[in-house]
Formats: C-alpha cells, sequence, structure tokens
C-alpha cells in the first residue's frame, strides 16, 4: 500500500510510451516513408538520451529528492507531445518532420529517466533497501502494465483520430500522473554532494551486464513487432504487446517474492532461459499464434530478470546513492535498447526482419553467462563498495 500511489504514477506515466510502440514506427514508415533503419534509429533514440541522462536524473534524485525528480519528469514527458504536434505540420517535408519528432523522443527519454529514476529511489527510501526486490516487482508492473494496455489503446486512438490524438493524450497523461503523487510524502535527499557515477557504475557492472542482455528481446518486440505482423500479414500487432505485457505482470504477480527469497542470480538464471525460447519462437513463428506464443515467454522470461539482476545490484551498491544506483543499473538497459533497435534494423535490412529474432535469441543466452557468474561469485556488501559514511548496518540491510 505504500508503494501504490508511486506504483500508479509511473504506469500512468508510462501510457505515454506504451500509446506510441505499435503506432510510431507505422507513422514513421508508412506516413513519412522511412526505412527500417531510420524506424529503429528513432526508436533507439529515446533509450540513447536516457542512458546518457541517467548520471544526471540520479544525482539529481538524490540531491534535490525524488519526489521532485518524478515531477519534473512528468513534465518533461507532457511536452513531447506538444512537439509531436509540431511535427505534423510537416508532414509535406518527412525529412523535417522526423527531425522533429526525434526532438519529441529526446524530451520523452528525459522524462522517462527522472520518472523511474526518482520512483525507484523514492519507494526505496520509502520502504528500505530490504524490499529492493518487492520495488522492482511493483514499479515493472506498473511500466509492462502500461505497455501491455497502452499498446491495444494506441491503437485505437490512432484509428479515430491519427497520430495527432497520439500527440494529445502524450501531452494530457503526464499531467494525470503528477495528480496522483502530489500528496505522497517526499523522502528527504539522501546525499549531501555529487557522486560520480563511474563509483557506482562498477558497483553494479555485473548485474548491469544481465539486464543489458536480457533487455534486447524486449527491445526488438518493443521496436521491430509491429513491422513483422506487418510483412507476415498478420493483422494488428497490439495483441502481441498485450500478451507479452500479460505474461509480465502475471510472472511478477505470482512469482515476484522470490528474488528477494532465493536470491537474484538463482531467479535470473531460470528466466533469461525462458526468454531466450520465447525469442526463437518468434524467430520461427509461421503463424501469429506461434509469435503470440514467443511473447509471452519473452514477457516471462523479462519479467523477474529485471529484479533478479536488480536485487544483485542493491547488494553491491552504496545505500546513500540509492537513486543513482538505480540509475546505473537501468542505464545498461538503455544501452542495449539504444544499440539494440539501430543494429536490428540494419539486419531486418539485410536478411529479413525475423532474423533480428534470432540475433535476440543468441543475446539472451549470452546473460545466462552473466547469471551463472553472480550466483557462484555471491554478491558484494555496500560496505566494500561503498565510501566512509556507509555503515556495517546499512550493509546488512542492502543485503
Amino acid at each position: 500500500m505504500t508503494l501504490l500511489p508511486i506504483t500508479l504514477a509511473v504506469f500512468i506515466g508510462f501510457l505515454t510510451i506504451g500509446l506510441q510502440m505499435p503506432v510510431l514506427p507505422l507513422h514513421l514508415h508508412d506516413t513519412l516513408g522511412m526505412g527500417t533503419l531510420v524506424v529503429g534509429l528513432i526508436i533507439g533514440l529515446q533509450f540513447v538520451v536516457a542512458l546518457l541522462s541517467r548520471a544526471w536524473a540520479g544525482n539529481f534524485a538524490d540531491l534535490r529528492g525524488a519526489k521532485l525528480a518524478v515531477t519534473v519528469g512528468c513534465l518533461c514527458a507532457a511536452s513531447s507531445g506538444l512537439v509531436y504536434i509540431a511535427s505534423l505540420l510537416f508532414v509535406s517535408a518527412p525529412v523535417v518532420s522526423v527531425w522533429i519528432v526525434a526532438l519529441g523522443r529526446v524530451l520523452l527519454a528525459l522524462g522517462e529517466s527522472l520518472i523511474v529514476t526518482g520512483a525507484l529511489g523514492w519507494a526505496l527510501g520509502l520502504v528500505g533497501p530490504q524490499n529492493a526486490g518487492k520495488v522492482m516487482v511493483w514499479i515493472g508492473i506498473a511500466i509492462y502494465g502500461a505497455y501491455a494496455l497502452g499498446a491495444p489503446l494506441g491503437v485505437v486512438v490512432d484509428e479515430q483520430w491519427g497520430f495527432g490524438g497520439i500527440a494529445v493524450a502524450v501531452i494530457v497523461i503526464p499531467l494525470l500522473a503528477l495528480s496522483v503523487v502530489s500528496r505522497v510524502r517526499a523522502v528527504a535527499p539522501t546525499a549531501a554532494k555529487r557522486t560520480p557515477f563511474y563509483k557506482v557504475l562498477g558497483a553494479v557492472f555485473w548485474p548491469g551486464m544481465g539486464l543489458a542482455l536480457s533487455s534486447v528481446g524486449f527491445g526488438l518486440i518493443t521496436a521491430f513487432i509491429a513491422l513483422l505482423f506487418a510483412a507476415k500479414q498478420w493483422g494488428d500487432a497490439s495483441l502481441a504487446f498485450t500478451a507479452f505485457g500479460l505474461a509480465f505482470i502475471a510472472a511478477r504477480i505470482l512469482f515476484g517474492h522470490l528474488p528477494d527469497k532465493l536470491g537474484g542470480a538463482k531467479v535470473a538464471l531460470v528466466s533469461v532461459a525462458i526468454e531466450a525460447v520465447g525469442q526463437l519462437l518468434i524467430w520461427r513463428a509461421d503463424i501469429a499464434l506461434i509469435a503470440y506464443l514467443g511473447a509471452i515467454l519473452t514477457g516471462l522470461g523479462y519479467s523477474l530478470a529485471f529484479p533478479g539482476f536488480g536485487v544483485e545490484a542493491v547488494r553491491r551498491a552504496p545505500p546513500q546513492t540509492r537513486s543513482l544506483a538505480m540509475g546505473a543499473y537501468v542505464a545498461f538497459m538503455d544501452i542495449a535498447l539504444g544499440t539494440t533497435s539501430p543494429l536490428a534494423g540494419a539486419l531486418a535490412d539485410a536478411q529479413g526482419i525475423s532474423a533480428i529474432y534470432l540475433a535476440g535469441a543468441v543475446a539472451v543466452s549470452l546473460a545466462l553467462i552473466v547469471a551463472l557468474k553472480l550466483l557462484f561469485a555471491g554478491p558484494a556488501t555496500t560496505s566494500q563498495v561503498g565510501g566512509d559514511s556507509t555503515s556495517k548496518d546499512d550493509a546488512r540491510a542492502a543485503a
């Protein structure tokens, strides 16, 4: 119940991304006439900018307060909708319109970075690092629940009002998220001075690598599943997003307690194996039903990979930099998603759209090696990676 308002605000805020997932690639490809490489670059741009802003967002939340970070993030996300509306004025000049859309993606990325980094730090401040797995489970449910609901909702909005309707929704929805958290108690800033990003980055490096590799499957679904369905003439792809999202949520509700109980590395090991099978099914799918099943397995596996590797990251990070540590951890996902989209776009041009899911299966399988390394290496304590201000009690709580 403590996490409910923050979880709900993240859910509402991330609807702005979910709405666009099945619509923006087709807007770029069909309306503006861009190829798959350009589509991949524009979709991936959000994740690149989010990556580059993680250090700033994490320090902002630690120094200025996590609640303020979430507030500013919602305002940035809403402003991206205004830029999308401006891009529609230049549809007759597609290159100009694409550049304006790119600016909107930049603003959306800054908003997303502040929202997720601030929300994770805020939630950890309210319930304590000993509940890190639960925090990641519920914030993750909010994010991917927004994707599951947002995708079909985006298709409906696009059919009724076009991309302009999507833009208006992107303006309004983050403002609703602000209203949800306006009365939630803020937590005090956790840092008195800026922490160099590289110090926290080193502490979460291997869990972050596991997250990066396991995020490839998710990235391929968000960026290219709509184009795969169009190429195969399978009809509306929104159900694939919904299948992924519902599987993701179901796994977290049923098994979300396991990373805290059994250990993150054990849970991540099983999860990425399931996700890899899902990617292989999408690669070999010759009917939509098989692709749906692949999306379900990808969602099931990726669902617990995130908190599984995330629990290992929290155990290794100094507690006084919780927002920055979470930003550093999520940054690895940004690296994966930011590079996956353009590389997959180029691969699709060369080998066909289905081939990218074989590459996805290979990448996800490499996360198995990372999980094994974490499993046999054992957890590092915060006293090993933190500064002098990290007490033994803090280290025990984080572990």
